[in-house]
């Protein structure tokens, strides 16, 4: 059974950080990439990180670049994303998910095949 969980969202406030963890189980890692993505009360889903499979590359969103990093350990099957100098706007829903497809990773959540239930993160005062 496939399945996907993330760990480690919370409350925190602007300036700070937090570290997500994604373990997953019933498949193996390392022929998926591994994507998180957010999702903000009436927007829409939006790509935050990858750990592309294979070449390793490991792409970023616009909003989160140089302040996202993600990291994969194919052994532990755990990916991971500490977030730094978090903002009110990083405030969302973070899902992992894995991609199967024909390419090294995808951007497009459509795109992926598995998806953990996700886990909240509030950036306040």
């Amino acid at each position: 059974q496939v399945e996907l969980v993330e760990s480690g969202g919370g409350l925190v406030q602007p300036g700070g950080s937090l570290r997500l963890s994604c373990a997953a189980s019933g498949f193996t890692l390392d022929y998926y990439a591994i994507g998180w993505f957010r999702q903000a009360p009436g927007k829409e889903r939006e790509f935050v990180a990858l750990s592309g499979r294979g070449e390793g590359r490991t792409p970023y969103g616009d909003a989160v670049q140089g302040r996202f990093t993600i990291s994969r350990d194919n052994t532990k099957n755990t990916v991971t994303l500490q977030m730094t100098n978090l903002k009110p706007e990083d405030t969302g829903v973070y899902y992992c998910a894995a991609y199967g497809g024909t390419y090294a990773y995808s951007v497009h959540s459509s795109s992926y095949d598995y998806w953990g239930q996700g886990t909240q993160v509030t950036v306040s005062s």
